[in-house]
């Protein structure tokens, strides 16, 4: 008997002691999720009673890193529909109306894909959110479309980033990852 209460104690006291080690967290992702808004730097200026404008937009995506590899071309094939980032497809939020390409897209969020070829992206919003990849991109559900130029940069961007700039009377949400820049005019 008393090894039998011996027996139990020494394993209740195991359990006690391997719920007080921390968790350890799973692999971290090698692209990871980023946000950026307009105005740049929203939050913030929320809480520090310093917004001037009111929210227009937020774009969330994951960040893959270019690790020596030929993007445009290869990873990224001409002509075919990519998710602009990694991971989950890459999504815009507009708090209000806005126009885009002289076309109004209402107040809303939408998957944003791209078209990618050598001198132009075709930049696509789409009805379908909350999907992993472009595995399931369904152009019917297209709410626009929108061809854009690249720039070459003369510097390496070695992590993709989406940012957005002041520009006129709206934005720009600049696109960039190796020595590609596209710039995503939006108005309102």
């Amino acid at each position: 008997m008393k090894k039998i209460v011996l027996i139990v104690c020494m394993s209740l006291g195991m359990t006690l002691v391997k719920a007080q080690l921390p968790v350890q967290p799973s692999t971290l992702d090698s692209s990871p999720l980023d946000m950026s808004y307009y105005p740049v730097d929203y939050p913030v200026l929320k809480i520090q009673d310093k917004v001037s404008e009111p929210l227009v937009a937020r774009v969330v995506y994951s960040r893959p890193q270019k690790r020596g590899r030929k993007l445009f071309g290869d990873l990224i094939g001409y002509g075919q529909v990519w998710r602009l980032g990694a991971n989950e497809a890459t999504e815009i939020e507009f708090f209000r109306d806005v126009k885009i390409d002289q076309k109004v897209v209402k107040k809303g969020r939408y998957t944003l894909y791209a078209l990618v070829n050598e001198d132009k992206w075709t930049l696509i919003l789409n009805k379908e959110t909350d999907t992993w990849g472009a595995f399931r991109y369904d152009s019917t559900k297209d709410v626009l479309r929108t061809v854009v130029p690249v720039e070459k940069r003369a510097d390496i961007a070695e992590a993709f980033s989406m940012s957005f700039q002041k520009a006129g009377k709206g934005t720009e949400l600049l696109i960039t990852w190796d020595d590609v820049l596209v710039r995503f005019p939006i108005n309102w």
